[in-house]
């Protein structure tokens, strides 16, 4: 695929994401101020809860969605707490929900568990768009990637995500495959989201390629897929800028 047209495609898939520790206002104001780019938008930003307010008036007026974390990044299994939580970003007018998925009780094997709270967190949710964060590099196994999918799509997911981004190993393609031929036999549509660890436009097309093998490439819309990065954008820029 060529290069640049690979980064039109990326570009509008972006959750474009700023999850630091130090994060600020201003840091927040330049995230929400890349969004807007000379070859269009970026499909959403990502922020921690405390920041949604104000990115939503930042954004105001445009396409651009604003998405935030639950249960980020520990992935417990703590109900009350999931549903504080929630409600905290619903108040704030949040668009997106990326909730992370209990591998703890996962890898565990408390699936009841796992369903619980996956089931949850769609009631809580209800009209948002929800987006189940596996931890991948921390389950590692496809067959068990497989089926920590297929509980989130049971439970009514809209999205299922790799990664936080914040353990040793994130997005691989081989999560990321075991991911896609799992929702394409789903009864209802759920798209998927690559995160954690792409920085290049050659890290992001490989998810592209395998999301197009899978899915096919009509399929290929900010509404079924996205790339969750903080530095990918300068490198899709670029590479649209330079042609090449």
């Amino acid at each position: 695929m060529d290069d640049v047209i690979a980064a039109y495609n990326l570009l509008r898939l972006l959750d474009l994401t700023s999850l630091n520790e130090n994060d600020t206002e201003y840091s927040i104001d330049e995230l929400c101020h890349k969004a807007h780019t000379p070859y269009g938008n970026v499909a959403a930003v990502c922020v921690w809860p405390r920041f949604v307010t104000h990115a939503k008036r930042l954004l105001h007026g445009s396409d651009i969605k604003v998405a935030t974390v639950v249960n980020f990044p520990q992935g417990e299994y703590n109900l009350n707490k999931l549903k504080k939580e929630i409600y905290q970003v619903l108040d704030s007018g949040v668009n997106e929900i990326d909730v992370v998925f209990p591998y703890h009780e996962f890898l565990n094997k408390n699936f009841t568990a796992c369903e619980q709270f996956t089931q949850s967190a769609r009631e809580l949710s209800e009209g948002k768009t929800l987006k189940f964060i596996l931890e991948t590099g921390e389950i590692k196994n496809a067959q068990k990637i497989s089926q920590a999918t297929q509980i989130c799509i049971d439970s009514g997911a809209d999205f299922i995500k790799t990664s936080t981004g914040k353990t040793p190993i994130s997005a691989t393609p081989e999560a990321a495959n075991a991911i896609l031929e799992t929702i394409a036999t789903a009864s209802h549509n759920v798209g998927f989201k690559a995160s954690g660890g792409i920085r290049t436009i050659d890290d992001a097309k490989k998810y592209l390629i395998l999301a197009g093998s899978v899915m096919g490439y009509k399929w290929i819309t900010p509404n079924n897929m996205r790339i969750g990065a903080s530095s990918l954008l300068d490198n899709l820029l670029l590479t649209i800028k330079r042609g090449y």
